[in-house]
């Protein structure tokens, strides 16, 4: 039977770096990929130009992961996002610094981070097999012994590093497979569900595809509790699509959306027009304008503040007619114009499918993991990484800092701990 010291399975971004890690340890590692090519969650991440990490400070940082950063703060002693700014520095890959902290390659070319990182493991001899799936991790009362692969070949190792993802992206490889193995070690899986993932609505408005197509920019998106009272809100931009909503308010809010369901058939979205204003601000202002032009039409001295199909929505929702001048508009139907403006409230009843979500919520307890060392506490020599741990964060550089840091762990202490197996045989 063919020995490793340590067996990675899965090449995506917390694999390569706790295969990377392992090899920096001079273990000899096999890292093994059912896929026909590594890195592929990378290659497409940041929109093709991969956001290796973000610099916002620790505190912060741990802020923008809601599902258990907390968990990482150990991890952060050990390996945090500095670090993996000066990682890529030394294999050559350039940074800059982009708007909210996120980190990207000076080339803006996510295929430079993955051969920087296929460079490092063969200067690491780490020995590399894609297309090759594996069946179930082998334990030997309370210690992993070894893999099985699809070939029925057992392979021997005294560390198996799990870095195969979730279950959402699922043509990069992710398609839930390394939740068994956890299950059979006696780990607990927490339940899964999608985040980071647009959401639905059956609104009149949205299934006659009024706004269709139509993205805000800088508002705030609120989700609301059965007390009408927000629960997150984030300010960022959003787009209306065909089956309810997108973009990045609203992707950051979809998880919020997923557990409130649970309470509720459907929530209620609150969305600000105008977050950086009060209510009476933007009264007097809009109503400023309106005095100082009386022989113009609502439709042309308002066009200015809000997309013209936005600004014609609201009207219609109003009962206010376009081509009519100020001198004609009622008082309260331009205070609920201006309400409407600043918290328009959107019926959702769900979000698309766990497939369709960039980051699967849920996984393998925290509780039973070593946050120091990313190693299971059921069974010794064998390490959690990445997406398959319930950890989760928001788009920006998040999530993949979380795998990496975590993959590094997994994988530096998956080296030591199969070194010191190997020494006292």
């Amino acid at each position: 039977m063919k020995h490793y010291d340590v067996i990675v399975i899965g090449g995506g971004p917390a694999g390569l770096m706790a295969a990377i890690a392992a090899g920096e340890r001079r273990a000899n590692v096999l890292l093994i990929d059912k896929g026909n090519k590594l890195g592929r969650k990378l290659a497409i991440s940041g929109g093709g130009r991969c956001n290796v990490t973000n610099r916002l400070p620790i505190d912060e940082l741990i802020r923008h992961i809601p599902g258990n950063g907390r968990f990482l703060y150990s991890a952060f002693s050990e390996f945090n996002n500095e670090d993996i700014i000066k990682f890529f520095e030394r294999l050559g890959v350039k940074l800059k610094e982009e708007d909210h902290g996120r980190m990207f390659p000076v080339s803006d070319k996510a295929q430079n981070v993955v051969d920087a990182l296929m460079k490092r493991l063969e200067q690491l001899d780490v020995e590399i097999r894609t297309n090759e799936k594996v069946k179930s991790v082998l334990y030997d009362d309370d210690q992993v012994c070894g893999i099985v692969t699809n070939n029925e070949e057992k392979l021997h190792t005294h560390a198996v590093v799990v870095a195969v993802g979730g279950k959402s992206v699922p043509h990069t490889g992710s398609t839930g497979d390394g939740y068994q193995w956890a299950e059979k070690a006696g780990h607990m899986i927490t339940e899964l569900f999608p985040t980071e993932v647009p959401i639905t609505s059956d609104e009149p408005f949205i299934k006659q595809k009024t706004l269709q197509g139509l993205s805000l920019r800088d508002v705030a998106l609120s989700v609301l509790n059965k007390k009408d009272k927000p629960i997150i809100t984030h300010q960022m931009d959003m787009i209306f699509t065909h089956f309810g909503l997108s973009g990045p308010a609203v992707l950051r809010c979809s998880q919020f959306v997923v557990k409130e369901l649970k309470k509720q058939d459907k929530v209620r979205l609150k969305l600000d027009l105008f977050p950086n204003m009060n209510h009476e601000q933007l009264f007097q202002q809009m109503q400023k304008q309106l005095k100082d032009a009386p022989k113009k039409t609502l439709k042309n001295v308002l066009k200015p503040w809000m997309q013209e199909r936005y600004l014609l929505f609201l009207f219609e929702r109003n009962q206010i007619d376009p081509s009519e001048t100020y001198s004609t508009l009622s008082k309260e139907r331009f205070r609920s114009f201006v309400n409407d403006c600043k918290e328009l409230t959107i019926s959702v009843n769900g979000t698309l499918s766990l497939e369709k979500a960039f980051i699967t919520g849920g996984g393998v307890s925290v509780k039973e993991i070593d946050p120091k060392k990313m190693a299971s506490k059921k069974k010794q020599g064998l390490y959690f990484c990445g997406e398959i741990l319930d950890i989760h964060g928001y788009t920006g550089g998040y999530n993949i800092t979380s795998a990496l840091v975590t993959g590094r762990l997994a994988g530096l202490n998956a080296g030591k701990f199969s070194l010191l197996e190997r020494n006292n045989k």
